[in-house]
């Protein structure tokens, strides 16, 4: 069987602890987590976020899956929204799976009615979990 390799979308500026976390799982060999580590500090819509929505579109083509990590500013992050709509395109066409890091935390728009699995929470099983039942359902 092919080895998953995930894409994690997440907010830069406030869920870099998670991402790490899921950095220390890496290690497991059935699943291999990507990262653009770089943190868009730049607009969404400026000249220069071409350079890395070229980086990101090569790290989501290369995915199987894509984990969003729903945090509490993902539902107002241009750049996951931008992940998440370019990880549904025909070109791509990623598996999607979702945790909520609260309760509280609103779901990003795109992750709705497209069939994502969902994580229950925040531990290592329950993402292999959501990772395993996801499917593309868009």
């Amino acid at each position: 069987m092919a080895k998953t390799k995930v894409f994690v979308s997440y907010d830069h500026s406030e869920d870099a602890l998670y991402k790490r976390l899921l950095q220390a799982w890496d290690a497991n060999a059935n699943f291999d987590f990507e990262f653009d580590s770089r943190g868009p500090n730049v607009p969404i819509n400026s000249d220069d976020a071409g350079v890395i929505k070229t980086s990101l579109t090569k790290l989501l083509k290369s995915a199987t899956h894509l984990l969003v990590i729903v945090g509490e500013k993902s539902s107002t992050s241009n750049w996951m929204a931008w992940e998440i709509a370019r990880a549904k395109q025909s070109d791509i066409k990623l598996k999607l799976a979702a945790v909520k890091l609260s309760k509280a935390n609103v779901t990003p728009a795109g992750l709705l009615n497209v069939g994502t699995s969902w994580a229950t929470s925040f531990e290592r099983d329950r993402i292999v979990d959501a990772l395993n039942d996801a499917k593309v359902g868009y």
